[in-house]
């Protein structure tokens, strides 16, 4: 295990010789390559054919340099292992055929589990990228369960998970319910990458930024902090976006470091992070089409307000946008490694 990398060290505290960097979404449909790699096949087969999903994860490091390289997968593909009618839909995103929707759903749901047999494409894909990265680590990761019980109870992707939060109200019990089984399936599956070489892992909780602090530590917290708890001896980071009141609740859940979007600056954040916790991010987006000279007084912002923090991985405030230029991608890391 790479284990004195500039990233595990920031990861771990420790503010390495160079600023590591890497990529929410960079093995994705900015890379020619990928789409080539993809061609013909079903995000789902993808993820679960493990040469495949091997090949689509090395593919940033070996074009950008970074310092990084995080599991080629989606957050509904442990449901997917436990037998949950699930497919990702083009231009829509994941669709459950059974949504949850009342007790009867929620006993079919709850009825499906993870096998070993299950997860061994997981670990096969895992071993063989763990191969090939060399002193590059690698970062597996989860879905939260608030994100993943938003999909489950709307049946698809919401703007407002209004179904979800009704629910977590409405009926605590049965959301317990849903959210601890959710949890146990993360929980899982990130257990499964780190036995198979990952050496850190990140929780994505995509809509917790719908939720209010009080909401998300009696609604949210206790289930991604069982599914951080699964994993033990590697770094845990934890992502959501539009998450700023929520940071210091995401730590509390079990996170060693905190992602952050771009909505907040990364010194405000470490304030209300006491100080004490590592960060991740927080380019936006939107500016990875701006010309280069904007682009680069962003990211000397960026660097400068990671200073606030014990260490600071850059990152993007949220995913690669499909039509980036993988060129500026690779000179961001570029940039950041020669600070």
């Amino acid at each position: 295990m790479p284990a004195e990398s500039p990233l595990l060290k920031a990861y771990r505290g420790v503010r390495p010789e160079r600023l590591p960097v890497w990529f929410m979404r960079q093995a994705g449909r900015s890379l020619p390559e990928y789409r080539a790699s993809r061609a013909g096949t079903a995000m789902l087969d993808a993820c679960l054919t493990p040469e495949l999903a091997a090949e689509i994860t090395l593919q940033p490091v070996r074009r950008h340099g970074v310092d990084a390289a995080i599991f080629f997968s989606d957050i509904v593909v442990p449901l997917k292992l436990a037998g949950i009618d699930v497919e990702i839909v083009p231009g829509r995103g994941p669709v459950f055929a059974r949504p949850v929707r009342d007790a009867a759903d929620l006993a079919d749901l709850v009825a499906h589990d993870l096998t070993d047999d299950a997860l061994a494409p997981i670990e096969q894909a895992v071993a063989r990228t763990v191969a090939r990265l060399g002193d590059v680590p690698l970062i597996g990761f989860a879905g939260a369960p608030f994100t993943l019980a938003s999909y489950v109870v709307e049946g698809g992707p919401s703007k407002d998970q209004l179904r979800a939060r009704t629910l977590m109200h409405a009926d605590p019990e049965a959301w317990r319910t849903l959210t601890d089984h959710l949890a146990r399936l993360s929980g899982a599956f990130l257990a499964a990458q780190v036995r198979a070489g990952a050496a850190a892992v990140q929780l994505f909780d995509s809509w917790a930024g719908g939720l209010s602090e009080a909401d998300y530590r009696a609604g949210a917290l206790p289930a991604s902090a069982a599914a951080l708890a699964a994993v033990d001896g590697v770094p845990k980071v934890h992502f959501g976006t539009g998450t700023a009141l929520l940071l210091a609740a995401m730590r509390d859940a079990g996170a060693d470091v905190v992602g952050v979007d771009h909505r907040v600056p990364l010194d405000a954040a470490s304030s209300i992070l006491g100080g004490a916790t590592p960060v991740q991010g927080n380019i936006d987006p939107a500016l990875l089409a701006a010309p280069w000279p904007v682009l680069e007084r962003h990211l000397e912002r960026v660097a400068e307000a990671g200073g606030a923090a014990p260490a600071h991985v850059l990152n993007l405030g949220h995913g690669v946008p499909p039509e980036t230029d993988p060129g500026v991608l690779t000179r961001i890391a570029d940039w950041a490694h020669g600070r």
